[in-house]
């Protein structure tokens, strides 16, 4: 059994420049993840696939049964890896998740995906609470701009400090740290 999974979180459609929430750096955080799935795949690691959804049929984005919510060609899943649908920013919550990890053996988690201030700090969060050892590849994540108080919180800063944040849960690496392991 092994230690070690790769988690692969809401690398969508609607995240990119054609979807309805496109994100800032979405490319070249997609191509850092990419670069880490073919690591995974070429040392045996299990590369696990999160796709959000929405809970209701005429959700204005991640809407089910639409190609945004359709994992992005680039990172797409292989035959025989996992692909779990969650409905909220934790991955964990009310999918089969955590025993699918439990059943691998899995005790170590590499996390990639978007958004860094929503689903990748809800799942780093709840991963950490639940014992898992925790790397984020930061650079391998993309997030947005945000507004707060009638001021716009570029997506650079909203990234950094959710990053910031989240080393307290997870060693955060970038994806050539990741690759020289």
């Amino acid at each position: 059994m092994t230690q070690r999974a790769l988690l692969v979180i809401d690398l969508q459609n609607e995240y990119f420049p054609t979807g309805k929430l496109p994100l800032v750096g979405i490319e070249a955080a997609t191509a850092n993840a990419a670069r880490v799935i073919a690591d995974a795949r070429a040392n045996g690691v299990p590369v696990i696939h999160v796709r959000h959804e929405a809970a209701k049929a005429d959700a204005p984005v991640f809407t089910p049964g639409t190609t945004n919510t359709q994992i992005h060609a680039s990172v797409a899943p292989v035959e025989g890896e996992a692909v779990i649908v969650k409905h909220f920013p934790n991955s964990f919550r009310e999918t089969p998740l955590k025993a699918l990890l439990d059943e691998l053996g899995v005790r170590e988690l590499v996390i990639v995906g978007a958004m860094s201030h929503m689903c990748i700090d809800a799942g780093t969060r709840a991963a950490a609470d639940l014992g898992y050892t925790v790397t984020v590849v930061h650079d391998a994540c993309a997030t947005r701009d945000l507004v707060f108080g009638g001021q716009t919180v570029p997506a650079a800063q909203v990234h950094a400090a959710f990053m910031s944040a989240l080393g307290t849960y997870a060693t955060l690496s970038t994806t050539e740290q990741v690759l020289a392991r």
